[in-house]
């Protein structure tokens, strides 16, 4: 498909009046209204608002697509629009936006928005499309500026095809998580410098729509070395025997040539399939650097928790609303409070899972589940589930290469009874005799240090027990906190200690969900999206959604939160604030001693905890570590 044959000259606009993201996106809707594009106003903005509430169609580099399709749509359409300010669109690298390209897409069986989508963000991707873009001034040099790309890219086919047979051959992947964009924008940036260097290549795209231009056996086997660009999971088994580079997506966009150079030159580990008897010159497939590898297991486990984190939280909000009205009794409370604790049960399996399973494919999922369910029986908490993960995985692979060399009589065994079996075996031990002791031992220490430190001093205790509730956010220290102040309560059935806890225990989700508001630019569009559900979770008392955060940046979440909810704890004993109730967080507060100042130790603490996050932490589009933000739906 052309580009030019939906990019119509009557739609463009080449100088946008407004100059706010909505405001931009509501004049490009009125043109199609006005050329009869669409039908109904509300329904296609619906449709395109709804897109980006989703994630933000700002592509970065001064680029957005906003896209729809609906009923509301007459015909299939592009309209382009410049403006000469730029406008702050939320873009994923967070600059303004200057290019916008809105399609139209009718309801119908067809992709014709993804396909569009596709086209455009491979001509995109080359820096001198869109500087001539950024300096056009009529509809005219819109359309030379895809006719006289396209007619390049005809050129460049026709070279590659009549290339010698000595030419050196590359295939790849390129896949984003739940993207189309970037998936086409590496796809690209890998075509032109494989043109460029002489090399051929066949690119395989995993996109919204699926697998496209597969790879065939007899490329993969003439293939001089396979790259694999991508940050979801794809089909690794045809590799085989391979040289296999595995790596980001964004690099597939930013770093084409140094990928192509190793790829060419066989500069990469044999990749050995799961049961296979080939030789292999390195351990596994190259992962990436250190902490990118280990940043990408820890985002499995912490994408597969947070759908846990998020409708068990507000479940048990909810409970805890009908609690204070209905009473610990009413048919409401008792059934959401067990629905949404069901949900619970399972945050830390699934965080220790997920990882293992990122990192030892299947057959580190069980071993994985099974330690961060020990990690929770043994008061680990969620730290030890995280150790429990990546244990699993690294454990795992051991195992799966010691069983490499087993007779082939035996190899059908080893998915369905080796690796389960020894698995869960050596995983189990550590945990039983390794990992779960050493967080008994720090949750005995604790204890022992609240019992010697006392009430003497109101202040010092409760922004001790404050800081605790935020180390590992339902763990074994949280627990010790809140376990030494129910104790105190049940003896004495003062309240002010579990003002402090509770206090303590609320600040690290609202923290986060300020902090998500007051710094968008530190953190990707799914952290802000998950991050406005802690308000509901921080306002009932739940800890646990700050856990994925933490999970993800442990120095810079538990650290801030530590000092936020010290302070906050802190101040519920300077202003002799007391709860009478062990949980339910803002909707038990109005039961007990001083509740406005329950309420501003909480502000002043979660505000410091949040800027303090909001100040430390790196910029998205500064860490290549952030892979998700790159995405776009």
């Amino acid at each position: 498909m052309q580009i030019n044959d939906v990019l119509r000259k009557d739609l463009m606009i080449m100088d946008l009046e407004a100059t706010s993201k909505e405001a931009v996106i509501d004049e490009m809707i009125q043109r199609l209204a006005e050329k009869n594009v669409i039908s109904d106003v509300e329904t296609f903005k619906t449709g395109i608002m709804n897109r980006e509430s989703q994630t933000s169609t700002g592509l970065g580099n001064g680029i957005a697509m906003p896209h729809a399709k609906n009923k509301a749509v007459k015909e299939p359409a592009v309209l382009f629009a410049k403006s000469s300010k730029g406008v702050e669109y939320e873009a994923l690298d967070n600059q303004p936006v200057e290019l916008f390209f809105m399609i139209a897409a009718p309801e119908g069986g067809n992709d014709l928005h993804l396909q569009v989508l596709a086209s455009l963000s491979r001509k995109l991707v080359d820096e001198s499309v869109v500087s001539n873009l950024k300096q056009v001034r009529t509809p005219e040099e819109v359309q030379n500026i895809f006719k006289e790309d396209e007619e390049e890219q005809v050129v460049r086919e026709k070279t590659a095809k009549n290339a010698g047979s000595d030419q050196k051959f590359v295939v790849a992947v390129t896949a984003c998580p739940t993207g189309i964009a970037h998936t086409y924008m590496a796809e690209d940036a890998l075509k032109r410098k494989a043109a460029e260097m002489g090399v051929e290549i066949r690119v395989e795209t995993n996109g919204t729509d699926g697998a496209k231009n597969k790879l065939t056996a007899e490329e993969i086997k003439r293939a001089d070395g396979v790259i694999v660009a991508a940050d979801k999971k794809v089909d690794m088994a045809r590799f085989n025997g391979k040289p296999v580079l595995q790596r980001p997506v964004s690099e597939g966009i930013n770093k084409p040539e140094e990928l192509i150079t190793r790829a060419v030159a066989g500069n990469a580990p044999i990749f050995q399939a799961e049961g296979s008897s080939a030789s292999s010159d390195a351990d596994d497939t190259e992962r990436g650097s250190g902490w990118q590898s280990i940043y990408k297991d820890l985002m499995n486990g912490v994408s597969h928790m947070l759908p846990f984190v998020v409708g068990g939280g507000i479940l048990l909000a909810l409970s805890f609303l009908f609690e204070a009205q209905l009473g610990d009794d009413s048919i409401l409370f008792t059934s959401l409070n067990s629905i949404g604790g069901s949900a619970f049960t399972f945050l830390i399996p699934i965080l220790a899972g997920y990882i293992a399973y990122s990192i030892a494919d299947r057959p580190g999922l069980l071993p994985g589940m099974a330690g961060g369910l020990l990690a929770v029986e043994s008061d680990a908490g969620f730290l030890g589930g995280l150790v429990a993960g990546f244990v699993a995985g690294y454990v795992m692979n051991l195992i799966k290469k010691s069983l490499k060399n087993v007779p082939k009589t035996f190899e059908g065994l080893k998915s369905i009874l080796l690796y389960p079996v020894l698995g869960l075996l050596a995983v189990g031990l550590l945990m039983f005799f390794l990992i779960g002791p050493f967080f008994a031992v720090i949750n005995n220490a604790m204890i022992g240090f609240l019992e010697n430190l006392g009430t003497g001093n109101a202040v010092i205790l409760g922004a001790v027990l404050g800081g605790m509730m935020a180390v590992d956010m339902g763990g074994p220290v949280n627990k010790a906190a809140y376990a030494f102040s129910i104790g105190i309560f049940g003896d004495t059935g003062d309240g002010s200690l579990m003002a402090a806890v509770m206090v303590g225990g609320m600040i690290p989700p609202l923290a986060i969900a300020i902090s998500t508001l007051l710094f968008k630019s530190k953190f990707t569009d799914i952290e802000r999206q998950s991050g406005l559900s802690n308000f509901v979770l921080g306002a009932s008392f739940i800890t646990e959604g700050a856990i994925p955060f933490a999970a993800a940046d442990p120095m810079r979440v538990i650290g801030s939160s530590i000092l936020g909810a010290a302070i906050g704890g802190g101040l519920t004993q300077l202003w002799n604030v007391t709860v009478p109730a062990p949980h339910g967080g803002l909707f038990v507060i109005g039961i007990g001693e001083n509740p406005l100042f329950f309420v501003a130790a909480l502000l002043i603490g979660s505000i410091i905890s949040a800027v303090v996050l909001g100040l430390w932490k790196k910029d998205v589009s500064q860490s290549s570590a952030n892979i998700e933000a790159d995405e776009l739906v």
